[in-house]
């Protein structure tokens, strides 16, 4: 199978970009997006900091944009374009207030929302009016962290990635994988400004984007709108910040943090600056912001020696938003970014060391263009054309043979890869104006196209699995030259239709269809979801829905022949070879009516789904009090998994089928307390099963292939945590006014798999676990001014992050060889460690 990469696509999209920005600069002047501003102050004019504002309209996300109110109780939403929006203002104490606004092609004058004391307040014609704080719009609301919040949390790293465990059903497991509903994010979908931004050929969310840059993070374990597709787990949105009409900058993390060892400073630990800036490029026609991120890290693993135990990752981002205004009614908006990064020592841990490991790297481009039409009836038209050329690599540290040990691994990592793939996308959708009858209805309809093309390259060299006297026991050896290359095209039409009867019901009814070049050419996905309220308040809301989804079929499916077979040789303790080498060959194959597996001739063509299906309840106790009961059972079908099959009658082969699946239920209870504007409280308690076939593509070739694949197995999944509460907030103190942004993490013990000197499962993989987790992370800031002359203009802010402040050990490693004589004992034990940042705003 042969695949030629189209440059050319890239190449006109490119040009296109190019020629657009000449029309641009020499256009006449036009209207510009507008800007909403104001301020939130009480009934003694005392502004309210902290007081949280929500703006929603049908031409904004779903959710729409939410932001907090700085010291001086203002807030801004930028890059509006022209419509009726609709403004929701509250803080603790307070009665929650909502306008009504009209933005046109004027800028419009600063509001002044004034929030009275907790009373109640009937509606006016001053448009101020009780609302209800909980909305029933969505039958599966998503999990959010606004700008605000993210810039308050401890993250370790200053990327979206860092801050997803702390939502309630996503877990990073002692991998780094991030899983959504049980799965890893391979099996999921990551949505930049409507455009999908993952890895074409792997699916993983390889692709940065700096905090600093968004304006909400959304996680949905159900995503019922039939807009959506290309997953079968869980789906992450990112909305970035719209630029400004006026400059603003902020640099974050100036200075360096230091690496101390011994008493003594051995260089940096880490050095991540951050640049924003915002403004208008041409007055009242041109909008743009730019987003620098440059990310010198060595981070420290546990159970190695130092300095033999950093992983050095050195990486840069670029974001660029351009915001034009063709008319009232006409926006466009076009983003690009680069993405270039080096990881070396990527997989090291306590049983892993420096030579044994395998190095990251990857780079690329992409460019998403998105044009939005208002008609005059109120239809909104919005089109999105969108490029990506993403290449990654691994490699080892030398080009000695793999040694497999019962204490870990040894030589040099096996395995090299390139894999150079490129992305088109093409959206189109139409939201039709308001219908009436027999209630209100928002009907939306689309068509989409996905092309997705890779090629590559897969060498690998022996691997020897030792006993712990240090014979060989089994030997692993590579047949074929490993030349990759694989295609899909994917055609979408989807409608929906959200239906509100009355004020207190809704109903999502969507359909949406697929067909796959790589895949079978008909996949229809129907989906529901319903929200009621039974009272007129709006405290109390039922939630519930019903789907299926499609996923895309994975490239790494569509090549997997071309992957060099493998051929394995038994040893006994003398060193003699027992009987001849088995060859297994890489083939395609599937269940028999009898229950067994036969290979077959060509690829099988099965599409991974899911069904998912959730009930949820939330009631508003006070106001300050939120409470929600939610449950979800979802199952996944046709996921490719690989299997070592020796007995076929075409002979031994590593079988790929496509007959995997897993089952996740999760029951979550959350508390979101809001005591004051400044002081909020989260806390969720998450109960869950995840099970499944472990031998899925992903869990064995991503981002590293595994030198030695057993037998699959349904079983507990490694994200298989049965018991979690989450705990995040802020607060400030008494202390000089220092803002605390605290996260707790406690749970269940990862599950681990014993196995035995030739590296085969003993016994039900899965079934023992590690220690149980627990974390305590702490985010203290602190806005100042400094009275020199260059800054005493500029806000500054100062954070200091302890991490881990329990000093609890949380190992990550685990000696799981039976032939071992540490067989059983946790390693990679973590430890309490600082971090600090400095940010000026101006």
């Amino acid at each position: 199978m042969c695949v030629h990469r189209p440059q050319w696509r890239l190449t006109v999209l490119l040009s296109g970009a190019a020629l657009l920005g000449v029309v641009l600069c020499f256009a006449s002047p036009l209207p510009s997006t507008q800007s909403v501003r104001g301020e939130v102050i009480d009934e003694k004019n005392v502004p309210l900091p902290e007081a949280v504002c929500t703006l929603t309209s049908r031409l904004l996300p779903g959710d729409g944009l939410t932001v907090n109110t700085d010291y001086k109780g203002q807030f801004a939403f930028h890059g509006l374009q022209p419509g009726e929006y609709s403004l929701l203002c509250a803080a603790s104490g307070y009665e929650p207030i909502k306008r009504v606004l009209e933005v046109t092609g004027v800028p419009p004058p600063d509001l002044q929302m004034v929030l009275p004391r907790e009373v109640v307040l009937h509606q006016t014609v001053e448009v101020r009016e009780q609302a209800a704080t909980v909305s029933t719009e969505q039958g599966a609301p998503s999990a959010k962290l606004g700008g605000t919040q993210l810039g308050n949390l401890p993250l370790l790293q200053q990327k979206f990635k860092a801050a997803l465990p702390y939502l309630p059903g996503v877990i990073r497991t002692p991998d780094g994988k991030i899983n959504i509903k049980g799965v890893p994010e391979s099996q999921g979908q990551l949505l930049v400004n409507s455009a999908e931004t993952s890895d074409p050929v792997t699916g993983n969310m390889a692709i940065d984007i700096p905090v600093v840059a968004i304006d909400s993070l959304q996680v949905y374990k159900n995503a019922y709108d039939a807009q959506y597709g290309g997953f079968t787990g869980g789906l992450t949105t990112i909305h970035t910040r719209p630029p400004a009409e006026r400059w603003e900058f902020e640099v974050q993390n100036v200075p360096p943090n230091p690496r101390i060892k011994g008493g003594s400073l051995r260089g940096i630990a880490d050095f991540n600056p951050r640049l924003y800036f915002t403004g208008p490029l041409i007055a009242n026609r041109l909008t743009f912001s730019e987003t620098l991120a440059y990310d010198i890290d060595k981070q420290p693993v546990r159970g190695l020696a130092w300095p033999h135990n950093e992983i050095w990752t050195h990486d840069f981002n670029s974001f660029s938003n351009f915001h034009y205004v063709f008319s009232p009614r006409h926006l466009l908006m076009l983003t690009t970014s680069v993405f270039p990064l080096r990881r070396q020592f990527d997989n090291i841990n306590s049983l892993v060391p420096l030579a044994a490991s395998s190095d990251y790297g990857q780079h690329g481009f992409k460019v998403t263009l998105t044009d939005q039409y208002v008609t005059s009836g109120g239809g909104i038209f919005t089109t999105l054309v969108d490029g990506m050329k993403f290449d990654s690599w691994g490699h080892g540290e030398g080009g000695a043979n793999m040694l497999v040990t019962p204490n870990g691994w040894g030589g040099n990592f096996f395995n090299a890869y390139r894999r150079n793939s490129e992305q088109e996308q093409f959206a189109e959708t139409y939201k039709l104006p308001r219908l009436k009858g027999w209630g209100q209805h928002e009907w939306t309809l689309g068509v989409g196209f996905l092309n997705r093309t890779y090629e590559g390259s897969s060498q690998s060299r022996t691997v020897s699995l030792l006993r712990p006297d240090g014979t060989v026991t089994e030997q692993i050896d590579f047949l074929g030259p490993g030349m990759l290359a694989a295609r899909d095209f994917e055609g979408s039409l989807f409608v929906a239709d959200h239906w509100v009867p009355d004020d207190r019901f809704s109903l999502d009814l969507g359909m949406r269809y697929t067909s796959q070049s790589l895949g079978h050419a008909a996949n229809v996905a129907p989906r529901v979801g319903i929200a009621y309220t039974p009272g007129h308040d709006g405290k109390t809301v039922f939630r519930g829905g019903l789907g299926r989804f499609y996923g895309h079929t994975p490239l790494l499916a569509g090549n997997f022949t071309m992957y060099p077979s493998r051929q394995v040789s038994t040893f006994d303790d003398q060193g003699t070879l027992v009987g001849s080498p088995i060859t297994y060959v890489n083939a395609y194959g599937t269940l028999n009516r009898q229950g067994g597996v036969a290979a077959t001739a060509g690829f099988p063509g099965n599409v991974p789904y899911n069904w998912s299906w959730s009930l949820e309840a939330d009631r508003e106790l006070n106001r300050r009090v939120m409470l929600r009961l939610s449950y979800i059972s979802s199952r996944a079908f046709d996921q490719y998994i690989v299997n070592p099959v020796a007995g076929l009658a075409t002979g031994p082969a590593m079988l790929l089928t496509p007959n995997g699946g897993s089952h996740y239920n999760e029951l979550e209870s959350t508390v979101h307390i809001r005591l004051t504007g400044i002081t909020e409280l989260n806390v969720s308690y998450v109960f869950s099963k995840a099970r499944g076939d472990l031998n899925t593509l992903s869990q064995l070739f991503v981002p590293f292939e595994q030198p030695v694949i057993r037998s699959d197995a349904y079983t507990n999944l490694g994200s298989d945590i049965p018991n979690r509460i989450v705990s995040w907030g802020r607060f400030k103190t008494h202390l000089w006014g220092i803002e605390a942004g605290p996260v707790m993490d406690y749970h269940s013990g990862f599950p681990y798999a014993p196995v035995d000197v030739q590296q085969d499962y003993i016994g039900t993989p899965n079934t023992r676990r590690f220690p149980q987790f627990f974390s305590l992370d702490m985010k203290l800031t602190k806005e100042f001014h400094l009275p020199l002359p260059l800054f005493k203009n500029h806000l500054m802010r100062g954070s200091l992050t302890v991490f881990n402040l329990s000093n609890h050990s949380n190992p990550r490693d685990v000696f799981n060889n039976t032939s071992s004589q540490f067989y059983g004992h946790f390693v990679g034990n973590q430890h309490r460690f600082f971090d600090s940042s400095l940010d000026i705003i101006y």
